[in-house]
Order: C-alpha cells, then sequence, then structure tokens
C-alpha cells in the first residue's frame, strides 16, 4: 500500500500515479494507492476522482479529509485503509521516484528489515534542484540530529520509506511531533523499540510543480521538535 498524502498537487498527481503504476507493473507487484487530500482549494480531489476511474477503485483509493491537519494524522488516517502487510510512505510532488521501491523491497527482503528508508547522503544518493540555502538546511537539520540524537540512519529528515504495517501503527502511536519533525521522530522512536532499519541510496528531486511547503515555521518547529526529542530519549 502507498500513503500519498497531497496538498495542491494536481499537476503531479498524474505523474506519479501513472509513475507508481507502471513501475509496480513492471515489477509484477501487486499494489493500491491511497490518496489522502486534505481539503485542496486547486481541485487536486476532482483530478484523484478522474485517476480513480481509469486505474480503477481496487487500485486508487481516495481517502479526503475536510482541510489540512498534517502529516503524521494524514498517515494514521491513510494507514486505516491499507490492506498491504507493508506501506510505502512518499511525497507526491515527484521528488521522490517510484523507480526506488522495487529497490526498498529487494533490501527488505535481504535483511528481513521493519523499516526500509531512502537516503539522499550516503552511496550513490543525492539531492537535484536545491538552492544552496535549502542544501544547507537540510545538511545542518541531519547533522544536528546525528550528533544529538545518534539514531543509526543517514537520512532522518526524508520521507520515502517502507515499513511493515504493524511497526508503522506502533510507531504512530508513539509519535507526538507534526510537520518536518515527524519523519525523524519515526526512525528514532524506531531505534527505541528496538526495530530494525535498512537503507537505500535515492536521488531526490525538487518539486517540478507548485510551491515547497518548507518555510521559516517548519524550520522553528523543526528545531524545537528536535531538543524536546534530545532531552526525552
Amino acid at each position: 500500500s502507498v500513503l500519498l498524502p497531497t496538498y495542491n498537487e494536481r499537476d503531479n498527481l498524474p505523474l506519479v500515479v501513472w509513475l507508481l503504476a507502471r513501475t509496480f507493473s513492471d515489477s509484477g507487484i501487486d499494489y493500491e494507492i491511497i490518496i489522502i487530500d486534505d481539503g485542496s482549494p486547486d481541485g487536486t480531489q476532482e483530478v484523484a476522482q478522474q485517476l480513480e476511474k481509469i486505474y480503477g477503485s481496487d487500485k486508487i483509493l481516495l481517502r479526503p479529509r475536510a482541510r489540512k491537519l498534517g502529516l503524521g494524522t494524514a498517515y494514521i488516517h491513510g494507514m486505516k485503509y491499507a490492506s498491504g502487510d507493508f506501506i510505502v510512505i512518499m511525497d507526491a510532488d515527484l521528488s521522490h521516484h517510484p523507480k526506488f521501491i522495487p529497490e526498498f523491497i529487494r533490501k527488505q527482503k535481504e535483511g528481513n528489515f521493519d523499516i526500509v528508508s531512502g537516503t539522499r547522503y550516503k552511496g550513490n544518493g543525492g539531492v537535484y534542484g536545491w538552492d544552496l540555502k535549502r542544501k544547507l538546511i537540510s545538511r545542518g537539520a541531519n547533522f544536528l540530529t546525528q550528533v544529538l540524537l545518534r539514531p543509526g540512519a543517514s537520512d532522518l529528515t526524508g520521507s520515502f520509506r517502507l515499513y511493515r504495517k504493524e511497526v508503522l501503527q506502533k510507531l504512530m502511536e508513539k509519535c507526538v511531533s507534526k510537520g518536518y519533525v515527524f519523519q525523524m521522530e519515526m526512525i528514532v522512536r524506531a531505534r527505541q523499540l528496538g526495530f530494525t532499519v535498512g537503507e537505500v541510496p535515492i536521488s531526490f528531486v525538487d518539486r517540478v510543480y507548485g510551491e515547497s511547503k518548507l518555510g521559516g515555521n517548519e524550520i522553528v518547529s523543526f528545531l524545537k521538535g528536535l531538543l524536546t526529542l534530545f532531552a526525552t530519549t
């Protein structure tokens, strides 16, 4: 099951769904895509309804919410409808290419991991299309986290991961943060609970259409969240 939270992604959604469907078909993997739209004003939901008709309601499940309620709650909402044993979480803005999912699955089988995380900071992973400021923020956030929390994974702020369903459910019960810091807390809590984490290098490409959701407020809340985790884990 792929959980795809969306907010104002009408241009990106058809492309990411097409890439997902093609990747799964080519790899012979059974799949479903759960679109969790947070009341996008740009018509994302209408696009999702059309995709449901094209691909079938067994493959595309639109499970919208009335308004923007945050990433963590979007996953909890989407998980209620997921029938797969494994759950992929990813961004709908084309920054995460579905071609890496078969690699995640291979890695999971290889080490029987509870979580497989895409990493931009290891092997041939990388970031494309970001300006220096954005790269510095990401690297700085990651560096601070590594120093303070020693999480045992190289990319804490990325949001392209494969989870065992029951592991994701347990982590959701433990996680308290919202927004940008949420992804980091998931890995830190996973380590606390003794879950295993494998990593696959990925290339992250900055969004093609629409606006980035990262602003000054997110950076402040990330730092607050980091300090809270440092104090409580």
